[in-house]
């Protein structure tokens, strides 16, 4: 598994970095993300904690350390040390776990009593009754975390990824965190609700920040995107998925000839223009009906397809389901 300690850059120090994608790109890249959390936890410990997270396919763990140390240990048995103000994001879901010591015994965070604090948000506490102050204190959320047109793109993210803020370096997540941790440790009246949007935006960040670095050494899709000819044509794809395009008018985009750049095109993402074009067509549709809740027929239309029959179809061909079951097993998640 990979993993990472993301810096969340300044605007001058991406534009230092040899592999830094464009702000439009970046822009692009974003628009279509979705972090929606699904469940949140405060969580108090006393000086032994050992809590186990299963694997979440679709969603993404946040974690934010206000108050202590802990360990994160990943399936594979990589650990990360976490001390009071850092944020991690998993945004792939994998299982992991938050330990005070290595040694320590784990139990599922389910298996914890937990009590109502807002909509979406129970606490924790498994604090020692001899021990009425916490050791520490940690926010965590799951999310459902989708990328629409760039869902690809999730793959190739770290596996953990760490946001020190202790560094003058982070300006745009220190406030939010610090705003985080101010709100955990009060427990003043609407702190439950106020923190599960903070952990989205600074979930959000940390996604922003892997991206304005360039996505670090990830390959394929990233690659064409550093590629500057290659990115206008995907950008292109991006901002209007439901034109009939043609390798030829890809090509013009990009400025140079239909052959060059389908060669150039496959041999760096792995599948050929317009299968590529017709893939981005169904992640769309797909963020559309499950998280955007916009019927079949208007995806259909919104796509250019001439008939919601000849969209299922094109559909299924792709995913293997139809629309209608895609969505429905999505909204199970």
């Amino acid at each position: 598994m990979k993993s990472l300690d993301v810096l969340i850059k300044t605007p001058e120090m991406t534009q230092q970095n040899p592999f830094a994608l464009s702000s439009e790109l970046i822009s692009e890249l974003l628009a279509g993300m979705r972090l929606r959390g699904v469940q949140y936890r405060r969580i108090q410990t006393g000086p032994s904690f050992g809590i186990g997270f299963e694997p979440k396919v679709g969603h993404a763990y946040f974690h934010f350390l206000a108050v202590g140390k802990a360990i994160l240990r990943t399936e594979d048995g990589v650990m990360h040390e976490l001390s009071a103000g850092n944020a991690v994001l998993i945004p792939q879901g994998a299982a992991h776990q938050l330990l005070s010591e290595p040694e320590t015994p784990v139990h599922n965070i389910d298996n914890f009593g937990a009590a109502p604090l807002g909509e979406a948000v129970s606490g924790v506490n498994t604090c020692p009754s001899t021990q009425p102050t916490p050791s520490a204190i940690l926010f965590y959320g799951c999310m459902e975390f989708d990328l629409g047109g760039m869902q690809g793109l999730g793959k190739l993210m770290p596996t953990v990824m760490v946001a020190d803020t202790q560094a003058e370096r982070y300006p745009g997540l220190v406030p939010i965190l610090d705003s985080m941790k101010r709100e955990i440790c009060a427990g003043r009246i609407g702190f439950a609700g106020i923190m599960a949007r903070l952990a989205e935006v600074a979930a959000a960040m940390i996604v922003r920040g892997w991206i304005e670095c360039g996505c670090e050494n990830a390959s394929g899709l990233v690659a064409a995107l550093r590629d500057p000819r290659l990115a206008r044509a995907i950008l292109a794809l991006h901002r209007q998925p439901g034109r009939d395009w043609t390798v030829a008018e890809l090509a013009a985009e990009s400025h140079i000839s239909r052959s060059v750049f389908a060669q150039r095109f496959q041999a760096t993402i792995g599948v050929p223009p317009l299968r590529y074009a017709t893939q981005l067509q169904m992640r769309l549709a797909s963020q559309w009906l499950a998280h955007d809740k916009v019927s079949i027929e208007a995806v259909a239309q919104r796509l250019g397809y001439t008939s919601q029959a000849a969209f299922s179809r094109a559909f299924k061909r792709i995913t293997g389901q139809s629309p209608g079951a895609s969505r429905d097993a999505q909204m199970r998640m």
